[in-house]
């Protein structure tokens, strides 16, 4: 049921859109940038038409030297940075030195109010031109000033401009990805402090969720915990309902029972057999529904070193004619995951059995084991009784066979056993002891962690 976690999902939800973000942002800057140093640009271009046209006027004379531009890039070839002056018939009257080889075409486009134009342009040499041209009349005479900038140098500031925006973008993305990695794990913690106390509630170690969650995962704490009151209500109205079921069916049996035996004839026999099978039945059902409430509530646990010592010393007093070695690993065992009455119910079954077969010695081992579900908890169980054949292995593990039929005892022996094992999701297993008879494995879950438990609710 498990599907991926919710902090990767935000951060790579975030993350995509932070790369969407800066992507966007960087073209934006360089747009923008791009704007400024044209604007820029053709400000430049109007104050040097501007300066051009007002030594044009000073001098009267569209081919005096006077007129000129103290920029020093329109004096170097090739740099981008032309001025012409041109008079009616487009004739060339004036220029700057800059201009050599080349034909300044005149702009196409038509002026504005002022009588200014503008356009982008390439020269012979392919570079590319911001133009701007302005009419001028001195007398009756007009005249034309155009002026050019070189494009292709903001183009070259904008690309490096472009590039170290793209790394300053990338390394705040890179610490923005890590500050949102740490707000998803902080946002995170209180659905794992959660998850935990759940599952110290699964493991025995606390009865109901406690502690203080933020107001969106609160109401699912406060859900949690009266769901489980609500479970243990429902458990403890099913058990008052299956006693009060056991009282109400007992008498009449009873009654059913004694009149057939104060009878003769086949009738009573009848009566008589029928009541037995009656009796039987509800014995039986009336005490897998008690099992089955009874291990259906969580927050239980029990020491299993503790229930198995206290269980051979009870059996060593009952069976005192057999000898039985308990033996437990040097490292902790693992508790019980589940009711102490329970696992009292199962190991005490199957050593009880063990010492009715035996013949002089019961071997018990406490410890665990992993497997494919991971840690369990294992009891095995060895006698030097005359032990089971294959085939009656494979019978007295289906219900409603009892292994100590020929033996005495009551209550339903093997079948509780395995009635309780597939309640846990345990596992029981019926083999040949090296002490010559029969040898029980019994292997159940394990709590988390031994330690205190929780007080009954």
């Amino acid at each position: 049921m498990r599907k991926g976690s919710i902090a990767a999902s935000l951060f790579w939800l975030s993350a995509g859109w932070l790369i969407v973000a800066l992507v966007a942002t960087g073209f934006l800057l360089t747009e923008l940038y791009t704007r400024a140093l044209d604007t820029s640009l053709s400000q430049t271009l109007d104050f040097h038409v501007e300066s051009l046209a007002g030594a044009l006027l000073d001098s009267e004379d569209p081919r005096s030297p006077d007129i000129a531009l103290a920029d020093p890039r329109f004096g170097r070839p090739r740099s981008g940075w032309y001025w012409v002056i041109r008079n009616e018939s487009g004739q060339v009257v004036n220029l700057s030195t800059s201009v050599v080889g080349i034909d300044l075409p005149e702009i196409s486009r038509s002026a504005d109010s002022l009588g200014r134009s503008t356009a982008m342009l390439e020269d012979a040499f392919g570079t590319k031109l911001r133009v701007v041209e302005r009419r001028v009349s001195v007398g009756d005479r007009r005249y034309t000033i155009e002026v050019s900038g070189n494009f292709t140098e903001i183009q070259q500031l904008v690309d490096d401009f472009r590039g170290q925006a793209f790394i300053v973008l990338g390394a705040v993305g890179a610490m923005l990805a890590i500050m949102s990695t740490i707000v998803a794990r902080f946002a995170m913690r209180p659905v794992a402090r959660l998850s935990h106390a759940i599952e110290a509630v699964r493991e025995g170690e606390r009865a109901e969720i406690g502690g203080r969650y933020p107001r969106e995962i609160a109401p699912l704490a406060e859900e949690v915990n009266e769901l489980l009151r609500s479970n243990a209500q429902i458990i403890e109205r099913a058990r008052s309902q299956v006693g009060n079921l056991a009282h109400g069916l007992k008498t009449p049996i009873a009654v059913l029972r004694n009149e057939a035996a104060a009878n003769q004839g086949s009738l009573a026999d009848v009566v008589r057999s029928e009541a037995d099978k009656m009796s039987g039945m509800v014995t039986t059902y009336l005490d897998r529904a008690r099992l089955a409430a009874r291990t259906s509530l969580v927050g239980k646990r029990a020491d299993a070193q503790l229930v198995l010592s206290r269980l051979v010393r009870v059996m060593a007093k009952i069976h005192s004619g057999v000898d039985i070695e308990f033996e437990t690993p040097d490292t902790g065992v693992p508790w019980f995951r589940g009711d102490e009455a329970d696992l009292e119910e199962m190991v005490g079954n199957l050593l009880d059995n063990a010492c009715k077969w035996s013949s002089a010695q019961v071997r018990v081992r406490l410890g665990s084991a992993r497997d494919a579900r991971g840690t369990q908890l294992t009891v095995r169980i060895e006698d030097d009784g005359p032990g089971l054949e294959p085939q009656d292995v494979q019978k007295v593990l289906r219900r409603g066979v009892r292994l100590d039929e020929k033996t005495p005892g009551s209550g339903l022996g093997l079948d509780i056993v395995k009635e309780l094992v597939d309640v846990y999701g345990g596992t029981l297993e019926l083999t040949r002891s090296s002490l010559g008879g029969l040898q029980v494995d019994l292997r159940l879950p394990v709590a988390r962690a031994a330690g205190p438990a929780p007080a009954a609710s």
